[in-house]
């Protein structure tokens, strides 16, 4: 077979008969990272919010050898959405079928499949397929679910080579942590401390501004500033969806150069006067931006262990306001 070229390529087909009407659409990308290494990315799904920029959190409902369910939030053509899908994994024949079992309108289904062909230069070819029905076979509707195919299509599989062809192990450039917190306090409060961040510059010392927006319930555009330890300014832009009482999770979608991507998640258990605090980071390092960043000679060792203890330490301060805020 022969390569196709870096940028990518896509073509589309409908079926005419029938109603709903089934179109497929098929994406094709070259990258000169092995087939094994790129599906292994595509199969792990919690590494998504860290590698995909349109992917905001994937929470498992169930996993076994060669198949898995689990829910997904995304942002689709500027909006959030959510799903459940299913997914067959195939390791031999490096083949994964993913189809929803709920679909967000104005999606009526969707489904498709990842094949990663191994080429003889040692490249691999990456054949991401969809097959989908609309709520309506309306020209506009059609398009804007096509549109939305096509955009996070060709951002995903840019950011798949991408990750894969960078020459370190993966797990060295994208990984998660957490730190756990008891605090002494009932879990609603502490939810409703993380939820108001409209409120963090007057609870938070290192917050100096917020602009928060809901235009949905409880799917919130945030653009914070702060202030590190040497006085200097920093700005973030992320997405935040809140489940009222259990969990927020976030994504930044505008990353500082170190990182390629990173998502978070507040998760909170507990009854009466205590609750137990998780915080989570998600995040693939951007190993060409270290010595610019951290200096000449600074490691990827060493960008894990900068990011790990910055991240680390803001959550544990905001956690620790939120057990002391009156």
């Amino acid at each position: 077979m022969s390569s196709i070229p870096a940028g990518g390529q896509h073509r589309r087909t409908g079926v005419r008969d029938g109603q709903p009407k089934l179109r497929r659409t098929e994406h094709l990308r070259y990258s000169m990272a092995p087939a094994r290494t790129l599906y292994e990315l595509a199969a792990d799904v919690t590494r998504w919010p860290a590698i995909f920029g349109p992917s905001v959190y994937a929470q498992h409902l169930s996993r076994g050898p060669h198949t898995e369910r689990f829910r997904l939030w995304a942002q689709v053509n500027g909006q959030v959405k959510s799903w459940v899908s299913r997914r067959e994994l195939d390791p031999d024949a490096l083949w994964i079928r993913f189809d929803q079992e709920e679909s967000a309108a104005p999606i009526a289904s969707m489904g498709g499949e990842w094949h990663f062909r191994p080429l003889p230069d040692g490249g691999t070819e990456i054949v991401l397929l969809h097959e989908f029905t609309a709520v309506d076979d309306s020209e506009e509707t059609v398009g804007w679910i096509s549109s939305a195919l096509d955009r996070n299509s060709a951002v995903e599989l840019e950011a798949l080579t991408r990750i894969a062809e960078l020459g370190h192990p993966v797990d060295d450039v994208v990984f998660t942590f957490t730190d756990t917190v008891a605090l002494k306090r009932p879990a609603a409060e502490v939810y409703d401390f993380l939820y108001r961040a409209d409120l963090w510059p007057e609870r938070l010392p290192h917050v100096r501004r917020v602009t928060l927006k809901e235009d949905e319930p409880n799917v919130q555009d945030m653009v914070m500033e702060t202030v590190t330890a040497d006085g200097s300014a920093h700005s973030t832009h992320s997405v935040r969806v809140c489940l009222p009482g259990q969990r927020i999770v976030y994504k930044q979608l505008v990353p500082p150069r170190l990182l390629f991507g990173h998502s978070g998640r507040w998760e909170l258990a507990g009854e009466g006067d205590e609750v137990l605090v998780t915080a989570e980071h998600s995040v693939a390092i951007n190993p060409g931006a270290i010595a610019e960043e951290l200096g000449a000679g600074k490691t990827l060792a060493d960008a894990r262990e900068f990011i790990r203890t910055a991240l680390g330490r803001n959550s544990r301060s905001t956690l620790a306001h939120a057990a002391t805020h009156e």
